[in-house]
């Protein structure tokens, strides 16, 4: 029969069949039995309610990220709240630094789950009585493994591994007849989104061309005045240009703002 002793007291633990979740009776430590192997058990303690959720989303779709008041004209169609579990691994280097690393240890659509930061201070033993509003793990961990691998993170490097429940309140809103998702982390409000609609590049990409192909021609003026009519030319040349300049500056700021107005 497959040993199994606690990563935190090395005490031997005696699970029943089936059981994954357990906690160690020599220290109370909460680990996860995934195989052979038991890793330590946390969750994150969550400080949001629905509601201030609700409000992290709006602030977020009011932000520069998403389409202009996309807050006033997407429809949320609902939203759920569950303890979502990820991998979550320190990463040490050869020289001393380190890193932390999420991996989502359950399918899900929203893979920007793995750039959360999770609050250390935050994590707490993994309770019993969360189990109805947890998701369970069904990503082992040896494949979490294999994925960082892909990475070019080495087994080696990961000096430590624990499964962490994460409080999540996931947001359905619909946008142009098209719906999106929309995540919201519990403990610090960070909103998780893979597609969503996201303001157009062009049209900053267009205004900010238009006013560098105009400073560009006018930085021209004194350059051709010189080859023309020498230091003479070149005088005339730079009070052309810097008298173009300030009466086009406005014109091209005013560009700008009507194109953060409209998009």
């Amino acid at each position: 029969m497959t040993e199994f002793r606690c990563t935190q007291c090395g005490g031997e633990l005696h699970p029943d069949e089936g059981q994954i979740f357990l906690t160690c009776p020599f220290c109370s430590s909460t680990v996860y039995l995934d195989k052979s192997q038991v890793v330590f058990h946390w969750y994150l303690a969550p400080t949001l309610n629905e509601e201030q959720a609700r409000g992290s989303l709006a602030r977020w779709m009011a932000g520069n990220e998403t389409v202009k008041d996309l807050d006033k004209k997407a429809k949320l169609q609902g939203g759920s709240f569950e303890y979502f579990p990820v991998w979550h691994f320190k990463r040490r280097f050869e020289n001393g630094s380190e890193q932390f690393l999420q991996v989502p240890a359950a399918a899900t659509s929203v893979t920007e789950i793995r750039r959360l930061k999770l609050p250390a201070g935050d994590l707490r033993r993994y309770d019993e009585s969360l189990e109805a509003q947890s998701h369970p793990p069904t990503v082992p961990l040896e494949t979490a493994f294999s994925w960082l691998a892909a990475q070019n993170i080495p087994k080696v490097q990961l000096v430590e591994r624990a499964l962490v429940h994460i409080p999540l309140y996931t947001f359905k809103y619909s946008f142009q007849g098209n719906l999106y998702t929309a995540m919201v982390e519990g403990a610090t409000g960070s909103v998780i989104a893979n597609i969503f609609p996201a303001k157009a590049e062009y049209p900053y990409r267009l205004a900010g061309g238009v006013s560098a192909l105009v400073f560009l021609c006018l930085a021209t003026f004194p350059v051709i005045g010189a080859i023309i009519d020498g230091g003479e030319g070149f005088s005339l040349g730079l009070i052309g240009c810097t008298g173009l300049g300030v009466i086009a500056a406005p014109a091209l700021f005013g560009l700008a703002t009507w194109v953060a107005a409209k998009v």
